[in-house]
């Protein structure tokens, strides 16, 4: 009935994710590392039994990639080149042979019973659901306030139709095309395939499966590196239209804000630079209050501790900037 798509680039914690599945699981795990890459992925703990795996066979590429058992299931390996997780999925989902495809990241774990689940959510729903989406659990601590970081991982919970766990039909992936490889990151190419396949007249639904997403440390600057989603925006602006965020359920972004910042920043160096002294303060006191206040915005909800301080006002001073300018070579990729 369903086969278990998912994409990687060799993350240790896919080993977590594989042993929460049941043996008799079908699962494809597509290895989207660079093709010069050939470490083994990494195996996950797994009751005694011998494993089965195949070997990878992407068009000519017959090499096994590594070794990753479950006891008596079946586990197949594909390689997609180090293209992306939207031309990874499109790998995986298009070698299954089952009625339902059920893509998880390779930095979930499903909650006990999960296959029994999913199998419930899928087995009685009519002919128009093209999809459905499990439900996210973000483990956040009990003794202080998230931080930032944990904050955004959080939101997960309420994100509609992401990938972390969500299951499609076949027949609706063939009717859309799949994964759009133009987004080349994991990043808004879940988003984009669910608007596509609902407008071509599907419905897609939460299931009760269980899924839990937990938090990264991603490092100091993962907040900055994360603006290149901006450019990613720009693609469903031109796909879909400006409301496409509405029809996701989502909140409208601070990009109008962070092209102020960016702007009177700019203004204040300029005019610095030429003599203009008034323009140039005025300039730059808008920059810092406008700063001022996008980082108060991530501290106050916090845990406020010096290191959390000391992370949101060197990122909150990158980032407007940092945004701005990928949202332009965002543009211009997809003005081409």
């Amino acid at each position: 009935m369903i086969t278990v798509v998912i994409p990687t680039i060799g993350r240790p914690t896919l080993a977590a994710t594989l042993a929460a599945l049941d043996p008799a699981t079908e699962v494809i795990v597509v290895d989207d590392r660079p093709e010069a890459v050939i470490d083994p992925l990494p195996e996950p703990a797994v009751p005694e039994g011998p494993p089965v795996v195949s070997p990878a066979a992407v068009e000519d590429d017959a090499d096994l990639l590594g070794v990753v058992g479950a006891a008596g299931g079946r586990v197949r390996i594909l390689r997609s080149g180090g293209r992306g997780p939207a031309a990874a999925r499109n790998t995986g989902w298009r070698a299954a042979q089952t009625p339902w495809i059920v893509f998880l990241d390779d930095d979930v774990i499903p909650e006990p019973g999960w296959d029994k689940a999913v199998r419930a959510d899928l087995e009685d729903l009519p002919a128009d659901v093209g999809g459905s989406q499990g439900r996210i659990e973000v483990p956040l601590p009990l003794d202080r306030r998230p931080t930032d970081a944990e904050r955004n991982t959080a939101g997960l919970a309420t994100a509609e139709w992401i990938t972390a766990d969500m299951a499609y039909r076949r027949a609706a992936l063939e009717r859309v095309g799949g994964f759009d490889e133009r987004f080349p990151r994991a990043y808004r190419e879940d988003a984009d395939l669910a608007l596509r396949v609902q407008a071509a007249g599907y419905r897609l639904v939460r299931g009760e499966r269980v899924t839990r997403h937990p938090v990264r440390d991603d490092g100091f600057w993962a907040s900055v590196r994360f603006q290149r989603g901006n450019a990613d925006d720009a693609l469903m602006r031109r796909v879909h239209g400006p409301d496409w965020r509405a029809a996701l359920g989502g909140a409208p972004g601070r990009l109008r804000r962070h092209a102020l910042v960016t702007a009177s920043g700019l203004l204040a160096i300029g005019a610095g630079l030429t003599g203009r002294r008034r323009v140039a303060a005025a300039a730059g006191t808008a920059w810092a209050l406008l700063t001022a206040e996008f980082a108060w915005a991530r501290i106050a909800p916090g845990p406020r501790t010096k290191e959390e301080i000391r992370r949101m006002i060197a990122t909150s001073a990158l980032i407007p900037p940092v945004a701005c300018a990928h949202r332009l070579r965002g543009e211009m990729r997809v003005r081409r």
